[in-house]
């Protein structure tokens, strides 16, 4: 019978997270036979995802009822909905946290995506989530933005476990690495242990090949001596990026400036792929997943990809394969005359849009349901109805 290629990537120090969370899923037992099943080790969630699972079911129907009798707004209901959820599946997760002493096992929740440039209220809101999850396993995801490195420097140094979500360059990923030993150093300093802070930075791929792909194509359209090279570098971009964050980590986590910090207990802030979803059909499913098995890092896969890969991943320890040529595809990539920074610049700015709008979406819909349960729950004929949908 064949080895299971999600079991089978572990053995190569890298865990397999699911990028997706709903109600039914933990109740029904499914997240736990992927635990059980898969080796899943983490989930991460955010607000599309939690649109996908509250506006498109009847899940949280009972709950949404309850919270608008109680007299809460949408918003109020959101954080409700979300605890709830990422405290159950965190619990799921607690004991495979335990057994390997802190270092696995996790679980995400985003802070308002409307607070990506807003030092202050980040920080406050990150706060509040983490003492109100209280879960030695779970995640405040915050934007690594310019603002978010404060944040993230901060919160570390609190002890509130973070991941550093919408991350795409390499220049501001080594500012983020820099904030986390920031944030350890601050904590040290003061005198508090460092064992079991946690810290992941998130590095979204297939979003750099959707936004280049078509720059090049047009480069490839229009002939001339370029063309080849335009050929040679379309869809390689987010791997080679994601190969030399690799190679940034190695320096940084295995630099004496860390090392004096992990004699203190401190953890390294291991790397995540995430937007690992293949967006282009002409390339293989798999893609963001195979070239990119290596130790302390993690892949975070939607539902389709994780499937894909249990059915035919071929895993072997790749990531540090073709480091050069990932080094010479970014550079070739000037040579083409497209500017990487603002590239990334672009999509961080994309990617907090992407994240507001869902949000903005569930709130009306969550607003919409909360008046519906209200006038429902006015007329004494629904009174029945409404107590036997909040018994189920």
């Amino acid at each position: 019978m064949k080895e299971n290629p999600l079991l089978k990537i572990q053995e190569f120090g890298q865990s397999i997270w699911l990028d997706f969370l709903r109600r039914k899923m933990i109740t029904s037992g499914e997240i736990k036979t992927l635990i059980e099943e898969d080796g899943l080790r983490g989930i991460t969630s955010n607000p599309s995802i939690f649109h996908k699972a509250i506006g498109g079911s009847h899940d949280y129907d009972g709950d949404i009822t309850a919270f608008a009798l109680e007299g809460k707004g949408a918003h109020e209901i959101y954080d409700a909905l979300t605890i709830k959820d990422v405290q159950a599946a965190a619990d799921l997760f607690r004991p495979a946290y335990e057994e390997m002493e802190g270092k696995d096992g996790f679980v995400s929740l985003e802070v308002n995506p409307h607070l990506a440039r807003d030092v202050e209220g980040t920080v406050s809101e990150a706060r509040r989530l983490w003492k109100t999850l209280d879960r030695p396993n779970v995640f405040i995801k915050v934007p690594g933005t310019r603002e978010g490195l404060k944040c993230v420097r901060r919160l570390i140094s609190e002890g509130v476990n973070v991941n550093v979500t919408l991350l795409f360059g390499l220049p501001r990923y080594r500012k983020v690495a820099g904030a986390y030993i920031s944030g350890l150093e601050d904590r040290a300093a003061a005198g508090k242990p460092l064992e079991r802070i946690s810290s992941v930075a998130s590095f979204f791929l297939s979003r750099i090949d959707v936004l280049v792909d078509p720059m090049l194509e047009e480069i490839i359209a229009g002939g001339g001596k370029k063309a080849g090279l335009a050929e040679k570098v379309r869809g390689q971009l987010a791997i080679a990026s994601a190969k030399e964050a690799y190679q940034i980590y190695r320096e940084i986590f295995g630099g004496k400036k860390f090392r004096k910090l992990a004699e203190k207990g401190a953890r390294p802030q291991r790397v995540l792929w995430a937007s690992t979803s293949t967006k282009n059909p002409n390339y293989p499913d798999v893609k963001y997943v195979e070239p990119l098995i290596g130790p302390e890092t993690i892949n975070t896969l939607p539902q389709e990809t994780l499937n894909a890969y249990r059915d035919h991943g071929d895993p072997a320890p790749r990531l540090e394969q073709g480091v050069r040529e990932a080094g010479e595809t970014l550079y070739q990539l000037r040579e083409l005359g497209i500017d990487i920074d603002q590239v990334t610049r672009d999509l961080e700015d994309e990617g907090i849009e992407k994240f507001n709008k869902p949000y903005d979406a569930l709130m009306n819909t969550l607003e919409d349901k909360r008046a519906s349960a209200l006038k429902k729950s006015a007329d004494p004929r629904r009174q029945d109805l409404w107590e036997q949908d909040r018994a189920i």
